[in-house]
């Protein structure tokens, strides 16, 4: 194998593939780049077992063929050279050679033949999106994710398909995340799959806001998305998602109206005196006025008050400070409106005329 590529069409191909490779790898080959080239083409792959991902740059092909190179050194050495440098990659025997004007480096490689490949997604369901509708529905819910939690199911997020729609919901199990595309989607038949968490947050690190189209791909087991020179497979997570429509919360009888900004950031000056841990904020309501409190073990205490438009019986409430300052901030409307029954139920927040994106928080016992 033997090559001519620019130092950036180059590098932007391995930053798109770098994420998927861990630090420490269960097998050495995962700590590398698989290298194919064919026609001018060339293909970088990189896998975790769980996800795999693939980059796609055009080159001077001088010889074809295929090869194995240390992921991240072949990164920081294409990211540390000039803007503008040509590169020729040269692989012969275990060795891959990068020349760039005066410099040059041997790296070590490993057999193509024991790079791991996941395949194509067979059967299922496919959509084809804008890439900034799919990046939206991402950003408004992969915050509600778990990490780490051993209910496996809630550590990705749920792609729940049907003809008519496209939602996105996460859970950690204190709160969740729901955002929904409406509109006539191309599928004749209903599919969910939840996705990992690695996947989701690389996905959307790939995606830009712009109305080019991506493809998404459902299938049993696996999930394929591509854009355009970036492919991304990922096995999907084998477990059952709780019924979110049971747990969004309907017909709250107090309905609370707030400037978003104002809210966002009097929450943010009353957190700073929460506790560390349980990091709780009392909602006292009253006709027309919000007041938030916080205390902290150290006996200090914050107080805020705020207008809002709320016409009800007064009610206290207490919430996770963090969830609410979560939810807020991937919003965009001006106004906001949080809808509650009582102490003991979950608060419902989105946006003022528009619940394509609802967010459900459990209250705290302050």
């Amino acid at each position: 194998m033997k090559i001519q590529v620019g130092r950036n069409e180059l590098l932007s191909a391995l930053q798109s593939v770098i994420g998927v490779v861990e630090r420490r790898q269960t097998l050495p080959v995962l700590g590398n780049f698989l290298l194919d080239v064919a026609d001018d083409v060339l293909t970088v792959t990189g896998t975790d077992l769980e996800m795999e991902l693939i980059g796609r740059a055009r080159v001077q092909n001088l010889a074809p063929g295929r090869t194995t190179v240390p992921a991240r050194k072949l990164f920081d050495i294409c990211r540390g050279l000039p803007e503008g440098a040509e590169l020729t990659l040269e692989a012969a025997a275990d060795k891959v050679t990068v020349r760039s004007g005066k410099s040059r480096f041997t790296l070590s490689s490993l057999r193509a033949d024991e790079f791991p490949s996941m395949g194509a997604a067979a059967g299922g369901v496919a959509v084809t999106l804008k890439r900034a509708e799919l990046k939206l529905l991402l950003e408004r819910t992969q915050f509600a994710m778990a990490q780490q939690d051993v209910r496996y199911y809630l550590n990705g997020l749920l792609i729940d398909v049907s003809p008519k729609r496209l939602r996105a919901v996460a859970t950690d199990g204190h709160r969740l995340a729901f955002s929904e595309l409406v509109r006539d989607i191309g599928v004749t038949e209903s599919m969910q799959a939840i996705l990992p968490r690695k996947s989701i947050i690389e996905l959307s690190r790939l995606l830009d806001n712009t109305d080019e189209e991506v493809s998404l791909v459902i299938a049993p087991g696996q999930a394929m998305v591509d854009i355009d020179s970036v492919k991304l497979t990922t096995k999907t997570i084998d477990g059952r998602f709780p019924d979110y429509e049971r747990v969004i919360p309907e017909n709250g009888d107090k309905r609370v109206t707030a400037d978003r900004e104002t809210l966002r950031r009097a929450l943010a000056r009353t957190a700073i005196l929460s506790n560390e841990k349980f990091r709780g904020v009392r909602l006292l309501l009253d006709e027309g006025v919000l007041k938030l409190q916080t205390h902290n073990p150290e006996h200090e205490e914050a107080e805020e008050e705020i207008e809002v438009s709320y016409s009800g019986a007064a009610m206290e409430i207490g919430f996770n400070v963090n969830y609410l300052l979560d939810a807020l901030g991937v919003m965009a409307a001006q106004e906001v409106a949080l809808e509650l029954k009582n102490a003991e139920s979950s608060g419902l927040l989105h946006e003022a005329g528009d619940a394509s994106s609802k967010y459900v928080i459990m209250p705290m016992r302050l």
